[in-house]
Parts: structure tokens; sequence; C-alpha cells
């Protein structure tokens, strides 16, 4: 079987497949350019001909590197050369919200890795995110397995296929750029852009980012990179991704510096497994910013209406440094003490994509700059109709949570939110005008 059609077929692979790989770990603490560092391995040598140093006991951000060297001694030198790659500001901004393959975003894609090789990705993750319930890894594996829901029910013609448990029907349909009512106009409310449009990155499909470029869901559909050489010294990038998730973690020096841009998004918004569990991948964020607005008296909710309205987030991808000049909404140094901590309580869950060390110290830089933080709000502030969308944008800080019609999932509501930071993006690596 020639190695293009054992991608195709490893990309078929479900979430219970990753999931059985996933089981073993322990948890120990544009074009796209190809890294210097991939010419350590000599072309043609498999991974065995040259070990990167990996240490049990590291911890904090030596663990990542550890683990990223454990992944990286699993693969072949043409895999390890899909990994590693440069860190420029085109292929770190190169990630998408949408299910366009590898066709937007770097890396090599989870379905083309063995069961060794995908446990050994999957830990990497582990280690470098947080460690909470419904957040950092446990959230990222979330969004994995909604994406799984998507594909089944795309390639079931029964509303039998796995549905959100919200009360609606949940009938999937087979029509990836129908809007959530097909009844509404464009101009009653947003719709839906979980659909690719536009031309694809420079490389794009069979360039080395690796094939896979059509448009599809799946959890074999989601790439990872490393930009730049995972090690104590210099600055890396840690970048994972596809349909409705973008993780970039950035190091220098050894040590966590950015955990954004993070977009994170899902459709289904909830599910029951075939297991009886079920997932609300989005609930922590989601609830967060319910419990922020619904403390706001008509006083506030008037000052905090923006007079937009909002179909997605503003800085989606290929949006880094565009912040609007002024900040609009009420200004958090207005409100109640209380209130100022259900502010912290609601960025955090979006902070905590990081490791728990990391996510702690960016809280405290967020909360010393609460005072010239802003909320606003368009639409409705209840999440549950299209076009409600929730901003918090401070000095550094900034989220956006918006609601969109169902692609998959036509009768349902879907989520896309953003965490960036004004400064902080991509470890201030790059300058954006």
């Amino acid at each position: 079987m020639s190695r293009e059609r054992t991608r195709r077929v490893r990309t078929l692979r479900t979430w219970r497949g990753i999931g059985g790989a996933v089981a073993a770990i322990v948890l120990v603490g544009g074009g796209f350019a190809v890294a210097n560092a991939s010419t350590d391995v000599p072309t043609g040598k498999s991974a065995a001909g040259f070990k990167r140093p990996v240490d049990a006991h590291a911890t904090g951000a030596k663990a990542v590197v550890s683990a990223a060297n454990a992944f990286l001694n699993t693969l072949d030198a043409d895999q390890q050369a899909e990994v590693l790659l440069d860190f420029s500001e085109a292929n770190a901004t190169a990630w998408s919200n949408l299910p366009c393959g590898s066709s937007c975003r770097p890396g090599i894609g989870l379905g083309s890795l063995t069961d060794t090789q995908l446990a050994a990705a999957m830990k990497v993750l582990k280690v470098a995110t947080g460690s909470g319930k419904g957040s950092g890894y446990d959230q990222v594996t979330q969004i994995i397995k909604a994406d799984d829901v998507l594909d089944a029910a795309q390639n079931s013609s029964s509303a039998s296929a796995p549905a959100p448990t919200s009360g609606a029907s949940g009938t999937p349909s087979t029509d990836p750029s129908a809007s959530a009512d097909p009844s509404s106009s464009p101009t009653d409310a947003p719709s839906a852009t979980d659909v690719p449009t536009g031309t694809p990155p420079s490389g794009g499909p069979g360039g080395p980012g690796g094939g896979g470029g059509a448009f599809g869901y799946g959890s074999g559909v989601y790439f990872m990179a490393f930009l730049g050489t995972p090690s104590a010294d210099g600055a890396w990038q840690l970048h994972f991704g596809g349909h409705h998730l973008a993780v970039n973690l950035t190091y220098r020096d050894g040590k966590p510096v950015s955990g954004s841009p993070f977009f994170i998004g899902v459709e289904p918004s909830t599910w029951t497994a075939d297991d009886g569990t079920t997932y609300t991948p989005l609930a922590k964020q989601r609830n967060g910013l319910l419990a922020l607005t619904g403390s706001l008296n008509a006083e506030q909710l008037t000052k905090a209406e923006l007079s937009e309205s909002f179909s997605d987030v503003l800085l989606g991808p290929g949006k880094d440094g565009q912040f609007p000049e002024t900040k609009e909404g009420i200004p958090v140094s207005s409100l109640t003490p209380k209130q100022k901590q259900l502010v912290l309580k609601a960025i955090h869950p979006w902070v905590a994509n990081v490791d728990d060390a990391t996510a702690k110290q960016l809280m405290k830089t967020y909360e010393h700059e609460l005072n010239q933080t802003y909320v606003g709000y368009s639409g409705g502030t209840g999440l549950d109709a299209r076009g409600d969308y929730v901003r918090i944008d401070g000095p550094g800080v900034w989220i956006e949570f918006v609601c969109q019609g169902g692609v998959v999932f036509r009768d349902q509501i879907h989520y896309h939110t953003v965490y960036r930071d004004h400064t902080r993006d991509y470890g201030s690596e790059f300058t954006f005008s």
C-alpha cells in the first residue's frame, strides 16, 4: 500500500481508536517552511537513527520539551519534517477554525499516526495544557470528540446519528453549507461561517504540511507541529489544531510565555455518547459569561450593549493584531466587587488552556488590569440564539463568544470563541500593523 493511500486510510480513524491510545498516557508534569532543526535527522533514516533526549522526571516546560522529543523519536525522517517547522510568522498564523485539513494549517495529521505515535502526540498536549476538568487537555479532547460526532452525523442519512440533548431534534444535514434555519434570509440573523471559503494558504494540499487538504470532519483531521526546535533555549511554539480548535503555546528560554491565540468552538454544543457520558465542551466558558451578564442590572446592560451585530468573532484566523482602536461596553471599574470577581471567573476558562502555573500568572496580570477592562454584548445575553455575542476587552486579555446557526445540525446553535492577548499573542514574536 502506498504511503499516500496509507495516510488516507488512517485518516478514517475515529476518536474511539484514538482514545485507546490516549488511555495509556501518564501525565509527567501560508507555505510551511521546514525548520533547520529537522536536518538533524539524516535523510531516509528512521527515528531509531537519531534519538532526542527524554527525561521522565522533568517538570514544567522541560516536561513539554521531553514529551515533544519522545514524540519525535517515534517518527521517521519524513514525518519529522512535517512536524519540525520554522517559527515564522507565516507558520505561526496558519491556523483556522474551518474543517479544511492541511490546506490551512501546518503539521502532521493525527490520522496518519500509528497508535504508539498517537499516544506520544497526545502526551505532548496533556503535559502542555491545563489539568482542570472541562478545560485544558480535557476540553481539547472533548472538542475533538465533537468532530467525530459531526463526522458520524454527516455520514448518516438517518436522524438516529448522535445528536445534542438540548431538547431539539438534532437532525443532521448532509449539506455543510446549510444555515440553521433554511427559511431565514441572511438579513434575518447572522449565519454560520464554518464552510471553507477563499483561497488556501500557499503550500496547500500536498505541501510540506501533509496531505488531507479536503473539507472533512473527524478526529484524524487534527494536526500537530513544532515551530522552532523544542528546547530550553530560544523560542518555539506548540501548534495544534483542526476544526473548531487552534492551540498556540509559545515558549522562550525554557518558560511558557503565551497561550494565545486560542480558538475554540463546538458543534453540537452537547451530546450523549453510547456509554451514557454527556459532553458539553464549552460549558465553563458559556456559564461564566452567563453569570457575568446575568449580574448586570438594567442600567449596566444598557451601557454594556454594543451597537454592532456579529455573525462571528472579530479576531478569528487571519485577523492578527486587528483589535478595535476604541474599547466598547461597560468599564469593569464601574462594577461592584462581586461583579469584578465574575469577570475574572469568566476569563479563566480560556486562560486555563495553558499549563496551570502559567494560567495562574496570566490571571494575576488580568486581575491587575481589571479596572482598564471592558465588557460588552450584542444580540441577547442568553447565549442561546444566533447573533448572541459577548466580549471582554482589557489592556491584555481579549475574549469573544458568539452563537451561530448549526452547519451539520441545522436546527441547533453552535459556538465560536477566541482568546487573544493584545501584547502576548505568539509570545510577542511578531508585530502586526
